[in-house]
C-alpha cells in the first residue's frame, strides 16, 4: 500500500533539530521524499507498523506533529503531480 507520511518537528532547540534529522532519516529508509517533510512509502502491513511505532517514539507529541495518509494499493489514479520536480516510479527500485 502507498502511505503518505508528513511531519512537522519543532526546531526551536537542539533536541528538536535532532528529532527532525532522526525522523527524516527513518523515512528515507522506507520511501521517497516528495516535499521537505513529506514522504511517499510503499509498505506492507508489518513494515507500516514498524515504521509508525519507530516514528512515534522519535517525536515529542507535545511539540511535533506526525500524519499518515493511507492511499492503498490502487493509488496510481489518486495522485496528480504538477510542477518542476519529475515524478518517480513508487514501486521501482529504491536506492539508498
Amino acid at each position: 500500500m502507498l502511505v503518505l507520511i508528513t511531519y512537522d518537528v519543532s526546531t526551536q532547540n537542539a533536541s528538536g533539530k535532532t528529532r527532525l534529522r532522526k525522523v527524516a532519516k527513518e523515512c528515507v529508509n522506507y520511501g521517497q521524499r516528495v516535499q521537505n517533510s513529506v514522504f511517499e512509502c510503499v509498505l506492507d502491513a508489518s513494515q507500516m507498523l514498524r515504521l509508525k511505532d519507530h516514528l512515534v517514539s522519535l517525536i515529542d507529541e507535545n511539540e511535533d506533529s506526525l500524519r499518515f495518509y493511507y492511499l492503498g494499493k490502487n493509488y496510481q489514479t489518486k495522485i496528480e503531480h504538477f510542477g518542476c520536480k519529475t515524478s518517480y516510479d513508487a514501486e521501482g527500485t529504491l536506492i539508498i
